[in-house]
C-alpha cells in the first residue's frame, strides 16, 4: 500500500478538476465560492485543530486529505454531495493505492461533514467539520449586487474577519467572528447558522472540548 501524502494530494490533476467543477456547479446555483481556496483552508484549519489537540502526524495529514477533498461531491450535485464526495473519494484513494483503513478515515470524514444528514463520529471528522463550518467571510460571496443577496450571502458577507482556534487548557474551540450589524445582526448570524453551529458544538464535544461562538466580542453559543 501507498503512502498517499497531502502534497500529492494538492498536485492531483483529477482531484483539482473536481474541485473546480464542483465550485462552477455551486456559482451556477448562486452559492458561495468553494474553490480550492475553501478547500485548503479547510484542510489547514482542521489539520491546526487536531495539532493543537495532540493528535499524531497521521491523523493530522488524513485530516488535512480530507479537508482538500470534502466538497469534490459538488461536481456531481449538490443535494447529497457528501455522500457523492465521499464514494468518489474512496475510487480515487484506492485507485492511488491508499492503506484501506486511512481511505475508510477520510471517506468517513467526507460523508459526515454536510449538517443536513452528518455527524461528528471520528476526531477527523470532527475536525473537518469545525474547519469548514467556520469558513464564513465576505470574499466568499459570489453575487455582486447587495440588493439581490439571499440570507447566506447577507450573513457571509457580513463577516469581516473570523478565526477558530483551540485553547487546550481550557477546554475550548472558539470561533470568534467580526460582523458588520449593518449588513447583519447577531441574531439573524445565530438564526440562519444555527443548525452548522449545533454541528460545531456536538463535534467539539467529541473532541472532549466545548465549543464557544462570540461575535463582535459578545458570547452567543
Amino acid at each position: 500500500m501507498a503512502n498517499i501524502s497531502y502534497e500529492e494530494i494538492l498536485k492531483n490533476e483529477e482531484i483539482n478538476t473536481y474541485i473546480e467543477m464542483g465550485n462552477d456547479v455551486l456559482g451556477a446555483l448562486g452559492y458561495t465560492d468553494h474553490s480550492k481556496a475553501h478547500a485548503v483552508k479547510v484542510a489547514q484549519d482542521a489539520s491546526k485543530i487536531l495539532s493543537d489537540l495532540g493528535y499524531s502526524k497521521k491523523n493530522i495529514e488524513l485530516a488535512k486529505i480530507a479537508g482538500l477533498m470534502h466538497d469534490i461531491g459538488n461536481s456531481v450535485n449538490r443535494r447529497d454531495h457528501a455522500h457523492s464526495g465521499a464514494i468518489m473519494a474512496f475510487q480515487i484513494l484506492k485507485e492511488l493505492q491508499m492503506d484501506p483503513k486511512d481511505i475508510a478515515v477520510i471517506v468517513s470524514a467526507i460523508g459526515n461533514h454536510d449538517e443536513s444528514t452528518g455527524n461528528a463520529v471520528t476526531p477527523i471528522s470532527a475536525a473537518i467539520i469545525l474547519a469548514d463550518k467556520s469558513d464564513v467571510r465576505r470574499n466568499r460571496v459570489r453575487n455582486k449586487e447587495i440588493a439581490n443577496f439571499d440570507k447566506h450571502d447577507r450573513v457571509n458577507y457580513a463577516v469581516l474577519k473570523s478565526k477558530i482556534c483551540v485553547n487546550k487548557e481550557k477546554g475550548i474551540i472558539h470561533l470568534d467572528i467580526d460582523l458588520d450589524e449593518e449588513t447583519c445582526s447577531v441574531l439573524d448570524y445565530f438564526e440562519i447558522f444555527l443548525e452548522r453551529m449545533l454541528m460545531c458544538r456536538r463535534a467539539a464535544e467529541l473532541l472532549k472540548m466545548k465549543f464557544k461562538l462570540t461575535a463582535n466580542g459578545n458570547k452567543v453559543l
